[in-house]
């Protein structure tokens, strides 16, 4: 009965492990990515707790270093957490070709990667209320919270 209730344990472990995780490199390039607790207490407070795997970690290095003006906002850290989550985010940022290069003011929506994917959205849908910006994935990603991005998984508003 012990071993039982371990492997059923485990078997809980991992599928909340799953639960919490992102894609690392995107759409599943490579296996999940358990997001960082501290990352989602921390980033998701604000905005979507975005995968690590869609910017190099230059990029990230960035934003971290520019967090007291941070897209217009203070989001400064104390420095254990800083120095915790800058390199988490080191450690699974994008490497992949599509990734590699380095977007425009460091923003997801403007490499050159998310412009191609989001190419036949009409510049209309980015206004819409529920949308109010291409930064805004979980209005049309009903599974972004989970870190899948998965075209089967999008519902664009009205």
């Amino acid at each position: 009965m012990k071993d039982f209730k371990q492997r059923v344990g485990l078997i809980a472990l991992a599928a909340l492990a799953l639960a919490s995780s992102a894609w690392a490199d995107g759409e599943g390039r490579t296996a999940r990515v358990p997001l960082n607790p501290k990352y989602q207490q921390e980033c998701a407070a604000c905005h979507l707790a975005y995968p690590p795997g869609m910017l190099p970690a230059a990029s990230l290095q960035r934003l971290m270093t520019q967090l007291p003006q941070h897209f217009g906002s203070d989001a400064s850290l104390d420095p254990a957490t800083l120095k915790e989550l800058s390199s988490w985010l080191g450690a699974n940022a994008g490497t992949y070709k599509r990734v590699r290069e380095e977007p425009p003011q460091d923003r997801i929506t403007r490499s050159a990667w998310f412009v191609r994917k989001h190419d036949e959205v009409a510049a209309a849908t980015w206004k819409l209320p529920a949308v109010k910006s291409a930064a805004n994935c979980a209005a049309c990603h009903t599974r972004a919270d989970q870190g899948d991005f998965n075209e089967r998984y999008v519902r664009i508003p009205r």
